[in-house]
């Protein structure tokens, strides 16, 4: 199930993280012709396709039950044992979910294993997730993310001989609500729901988290935060640490 318990804290990821169609392109696009496609760590639909055709795997009954009614029901299992055959798919994809498993070698192996083509990742480079300026707020919050987050270089390696990392822009009204999403639009992070559908304030000591808060809120009242980060707020896109793999055997 991973470090995050989606089971009681799962809650609101399919209102709050809605898989924004510019990031969801370049998904897309990384897999190609496949018509058969594995999506592991499913969650709640993010970024699946809708013109192809979609196995689901899930640990987390929350996350599965917030499937909209037009996707593919989800099945219970984990990356580190998917119960198909070899080249069983054209493809298979990880959205915002390596880090959740608990062996990352063994689940990146498993899709390996099962697709015949591309595998394709979207994760969070832990070496620049300071790029945002959270970090100056919660940099408890940047470190427990780092630690979570497995190295861009082991994943390309693992996810296929022939591999390609991708910087993924991230658009200034991005609609997926992980933190970078809010990059112009601090104002967000006051709000306790966003914080809720952003797993990486979950390992951040509580106390710890209302300091950033109030931190942030007090200067978005004295403009302490325009002066410093005021262009963002007109910035087209921020790039960031948001990197999409493409492995290919």
């Amino acid at each position: 199930m991973g470090d995050f318990d989606y089971e009681s804290k799962g809650h609101g990821y399919a209102v709050q993280r809605r898989p924004d169609p510019r990031i969801g392109g370049m998904i897309h696009a990384a897999l190609g012709d496949a018509r058969t496609v594995l999506n592991v760590g499913a969650g709640a639909g993010s970024y699946e396709p809708d013109d192809r055709y979609v196995v689901a795997v899930e640990p987390s009954a929350r996350m599965r039950a917030q499937r909209p009614v037009t996707a593919v029901p989800a099945l219970h299992g984990t990356a580190e044992e998917l119960p198909f055959d070899d080249d069983s798919f054209d493809a298979a994809m990880a959205t915002v979910t390596v880090h959740q498993w608990s062996d990352v070698g063994r689940g990146l192996g498993e899709l390996r294993r099962v697709a015949r083509q591309a595998v394709v990742v979207l994760t969070f480079d832990g070496e620049a997730l300071d790029r945002l300026w959270l970090a100056e707020y919660a940099p408890e919050l940047i470190a427990a993310e780092r630690r979570r987050y497995p190295a861009i270089d082991i994943i390309a390696k693992l996810a296929g001989g022939n591999a390609e990392v991708l910087e993924v822009p991230i658009p200034i009204d991005c609609v997926d609500g992980f933190t970078e999403a809010y990059y112009g639009r601090p104002e967000q992070f006051l709000d306790p729901r966003v914080r809720a559908a952003q797993s990486a304030w979950g390992f951040v000591d509580a106390r710890a988290a209302d300091r950033a808060v109030e931190a942030l809120r007090a200067d978005l009242g004295s403009g302490a935060w325009d002066a410093r980060h005021g262009h963002l707020r007109t910035q087209p896109e921020f790039h960031g640490s948001l990197r999409l793999i493409v492995g290919r055997p």
